[in-house]
């Protein structure tokens, strides 16, 4: 895990989470451009996976549990699909609060990711 995508990963996910919250709250309903913003946190899970993946096979290892990180990044990865196939079922503007709250999720989730790898709190 690399502290730098991990930080850009986590206030990206911060900020569309805040945005999806907002667009849905004032009325929003999903639609592609929405579910696009999105799908840019699952493009990074995607680096995220790749890097961890290339680091691990190097011989890096996370200081608490490699496998309870990869459990945490594969969990991760579904999330985002799972509130995009939720805001296509049901055209709301709840859906995009979902869809909010799912970005808002994966960054709790990269944080918690980054601990386990240094074995430091996140931003410390």
């Amino acid at each position: 895990m690399v502290d730098w995508l991990t930080v850009i990963m986590v206030f990206q996910s911060v900020l569309v989470g805040i945005g999806l919250v907002a667009f849905g709250l004032f009325g929003g309903k999903p639609r592609g451009s929405v579910i696009l913003v999105l799908l840019t946190i699952e493009v990074a899970l995607v680096i995220q996976l790749a890097v961890s993946t290339g680091i691990s096979l190097a011989g890096g290892r996370a200081e608490v549990s490699t496998l309870e990180f990869f459990g945490y990044l594969l969990v991760a990865l579904l999330i985002p699909p799972a509130a995009i196939v939720w805001a296509l079922a049901e055209q709301t503007r709840w859906s995009s609060v979902v869809m909010g709250f799912a970005a808002l999720t994966v960054s709790v989730m990269l944080m918690r990711m980054h601990q386990i790898w240094t074995g430091i709190p996140f931003g410390s």
